[in-house]
């Protein structure tokens, strides 16, 4: 039996683009789980990748959104706080948490800033049986991502949050918003070590893992034994703390679980049925 050739989607003049926006972008997983969305649901549409460096990257979104056949743009590291300033409007999420993950042009054509990498990661732990709630979480990165994933955790009900970040400036705006909206469930650590907080999830959200010779985020010795270690960094899909954590014995959740989980929500936000 010989193997089927995968379809390729077909360009036409009526084809609605989207684009997913990085840097660098080689990694991005995207146009991967989108593409064949599409194909699935038959639309006339493609998402392709489009390497964004940060001093050029309101003049890429400008032009952008000046594509008529444009509808919407994904963004990953390091444009999601940037982007957010770049939007007409934005969702509740990004007023919360300060960045954005995707953009969507309106009838009216102006476009809305919305951010799911935090309710995408949260439905990637449910799905893989580790709910959050009412656990203590350690999360590691206070960026575009962190900070969603954390406003996530948060709405999902943890116990308590503790957040690390070398940037402590923005550390401690992100922990005096989220304080605000949960007050008494979270804390800055003033470093990596996690010591005696019976940590029950600790996860990363720093581009630390992208590339093989980066250090690990945080510690691994002093994890209480059962505690799962998470990563959002998706490719590689087995990162070195992921690695190292499974060598020791701990539950482990790949980075592609956060974007499969955000699949639904893309469906909604940008009316694709």
């Amino acid at each position: 039996m010989t193997a089927r050739t995968p379809a390729t989607p077909t360009i036409k003049g009526t084809t609605r683009l989207y684009a997913v926006l990085g840097d660098p972008i080689a990694q991005v997983q995207a146009p991967g789980l989108m593409n064949p969305l599409f194909a699935r649901l038959r639309r006339d549409a493609v998402l392709v990748p489009v390497h964004a460096r940060p001093e050029h990257l309101e003049q890429i979104v400008r032009g952008l959104q000046r594509v008529e056949n444009l509808d919407g743009m994904f963004v990953t590291v390091p444009h999601k706080v940037a982007v957010r300033r770049l939007a007409d409007r934005c969702g509740p999420t990004v007023d919360i948490v300060g960045s954005a993950n995707v953009l969507r042009r309106e009838a009216d054509g102006s476009w809305l800033a919305e951010n799911f990498d935090g309710s995408g990661f949260v439905a990637g732990l449910v799905g893989a049986g580790h709910d959050p709630h009412g656990r203590r979480v350690a999360l590691f990165g206070a960026g575009g991502a962190g900070s969603a994933v954390a406003a996530a955790l948060l709405t999902a009900g943890v116990d308590r949050l503790s957040l690390y970040d070398t940037d402590t400036a923005k550390l401690g705006a992100l922990v005096t918003r989220l304080g605000a909206h949960w007050p008494g469930r979270v804390r800055a650590l003033t470093g990596p070590q996690l010591g005696d907080l019976g940590i029950d999830i600790a996860v990363n959200a720093t581009p630390l893992g992208m590339r093989a010779d980066d250090p690990l985020p945080f510690p691994l010795d002093s994890l209480p034994p059962g505690c799962v270690v998470a990563d959002i960094v998706m490719k590689p899909r087995e990162t070195r703390l992921l690695r190292e954590a499974a060598a020791l014995g701990h539950p482990i959740h790949h980075g592609i679980h956060m974007l499969e989980g955000q699949l639904n929500s893309y469906r909604v936000f940008f009316d694709l049925h």
